[in-house]
């Protein structure tokens, strides 16, 4: 399936041709072009390492929920080093995650 990105506010439309006009801005066909297929197994690629960069978010914040509660528990000093050093490794790697997708978008490695 073909790739088109509208050059007036970037959307990335899938099919065999450019739609009559931007379903996001509006803009008219003409304002679409077609993405190189290198730059379109550059976008799969991307789409799979950040719905897994996602995923993984997903999963450090319900570890930083556990772990909170392991903190509130508090059965002892070194459950509550486990646990706290869980919850700010979550919450250090969430950060991370965040800050490498904001380089995908900025790089085109987002569609």
């Amino acid at each position: 399936m073909k790739k088109f990105r509208c050059t007036v506010c970037n959307f990335i439309y899938e099919g065999d041709e450019a739609p009559d006009k931007c379903p996001r801005c509006g803009s008219p066909k003409e304002k679409y072009e077609q993405i190189p297929e290198e730059k379109v197994k550059l976008i799969e690629r991307s789409r799979l390492s950040n719905g897994l960069h996602m995923h993984l978010a997903t999963l450090l914040e319900e570890v930083s929920q556990v772990a909170s509660k392991g903190i509130e528990d508090n059965l002892d000093p070194l459950c509550l080093a486990i646990f706290t050093k869980a919850k700010d490794e979550a919450h250090l790697l969430r950060q991370f995650i965040k800050a490498e997708i904001q380089v995908h978008i900025g790089k085109g490695k987002w569609g």
